[in-house]
């Protein structure tokens, strides 16, 4: 049974799942951002155990491919090696990991925020959709508007 279940963890069924796996986060996010459920799911280890786990797989399926892991710090000098990197599925899906992470990591940040400063869930959707698909312009977009709720401008937090 474990031998199917590995051949069912192609690269391609997994980037399925993840994507598919952190819709219902985004959708507590957006939905119901101060009930106690999102809260508690989002908050807490659930999200990064599960993609985090997912991530350690990939890496260690990528050693077992006999793929050079430190490859990816060729990605810092040049963009021709971006594209060397990321022609890669093994570590295009690591950088697809990671991109989701990070984003409900955001989503998940400007959603307590817009709690403590009052600032309207009507407002949040929109940035938090933004997030979703494109993460700095999303949260440049939310610092305006909280700027203007928490009428400061601060730079730290």
């Amino acid at each position: 049974m474990l031998i199917q279940f590995k051949d069912y963890l192609t690269f391609e069924n997994i980037y399925l799942w993840v994507n598919l796996g952190v819709l219902p986060f985004w959708l507590l996010l957006i939905l119901l951002p101060k009930s106690n459920f999102t809260q508690v799911l989002v908050n807490s280890i659930i999200a990064p155990l599960i993609l985090g786990s997912v991530y350690v797989y990939v890496v260690y399926q990528s050693i077992l491919l006999d793929e050079n892991i430190f490859d990816i710090l060729l990605l810092y000098l040049s963009l021709d090696n971006l594209y060397t990197v990321f022609a890669t599925e093994s570590f295009l899906l690591i950088f697809w990991i990671h991109f989701l992470f990070l984003n409900l990591f955001l989503g998940n940040w400007i959603v307590r925020d817009a709690i403590k400063f009052n600032i309207p869930q009507g407002l949040i959707v929109f940035h938090l959709i933004l997030i979703y698909f494109s993460g700095p312009f999303g949260i440049f977009l939310y610092w305006l508007i909280r700027v203007f709720y928490s009428k400061k401008l601060k730079f730290h937090d």
